[in-house]
């Protein structure tokens, strides 16, 4: 029966560099997005480029009933070697500006969604001769960013349980990685807004390029995959209150 890898948040940016480089590697692909992203055009293009079986599903994962219906839809119909668990939101707000939908969305597809992925298509991963989890978390996960407060929150949740998760599963086939990437290019709209300021423009970098290092690693099994080594420099050298006050200065940029 045929592999394959599944990818959410996979019509643009980083999603989308992640499902090409898979295909490049001639296997098959689950591409998970909102609706009314033309999600089925990419999936075509997939085919035709590279020679693999490509299977699109929209819906909205915020939406904790929508991520069951996906993973039972999966474990009825598919063998699943790789999951990336790519989907995920943030944004730049004062905490007294921000909504409650805003919080509860990035708290949801952020922790939530990813959450339950795994935990429903972890038995489907286990009986693969070997299977990989991906995880994508971010810079932020380091530490605390005003104007952004609840986002780095979420992904230092998502970091920690990668890495708690990698052990635990240290002695099964399955083998979980976790990436810390910078910001990227992945819109017009958020290169506007993080491209404000000095920090954002020197640790911004191409999703096609990200991706191809992070699916590089993942086959080398590495736990923890750092993509830009400005943003190493910054977690391992600089003193937290130092990192927490730029990394707000960037947000605040992001605001006007």
């Amino acid at each position: 029966m045929k592999q394959y890898a599944l990818i959410t948040g996979a019509s643009q940016g980083l999603g989308k560099a992640f499902a090409i480089e898979i295909a490049k590697k001639k296997i098959n692909t689950i591409l998970v997005s909102l609706p009314n992203e033309d999600l089925s055009v990419f999936c075509e293009e997939i085919k035709e480029m590279y020679g693999v079986d490509s299977i699109c599903f929209e819906t909205d994962l915020s939406i904790v009933e929508n991520v069951i219906d996906l993973t039972e839809w999966v474990n009825s119909q598919f063998e699943l070697f790789i999951l990336v668990n790519n989907a995920g939101i943030g944004g730049s707000k004062k905490i007294t500006d921000a909504k409650l939908s805003y919080i509860e969305n990035i708290l949801q597809l952020n922790v939530v969604a990813t959450t339950v992925l795994i935990h429903q298509l972890l038995p489907n991963l286990l009986r693969q001769p070997k299977a990989h989890i991906f995880n994508i978390s971010s810079l932020a996960a380091f530490f605390p960013i005003g104007f952004k407060t609840v986002y780095p929150a979420s992904k230092a949740f998502l970091d920690s349980f990668s890495q708690g998760l990698n052990q635990e599963l240290r002695r099964t086939r399955v083998f979980v990685s976790v990436v810390n990437p910078g910001p990227m290019r992945t819109n017009g709209e958020l290169v506007e807004r993080t491209n404000k300021g000095f920090v954002g423009k020197l640790l911004m970098k191409d999703p096609e390029k990200v991706a191809k290092i992070c699916i590089k690693n993942l086959f080398k099994r590495k736990a923890v995959i750092v993509v830009n080594p400005v943003s190493w420099f910054l977690l391992k050298f600089i003193p937290p209150k130092i990192k927490t006050a730029i990394m707000t200065n960037v947000a605040q940029h992001e605001l006007t």
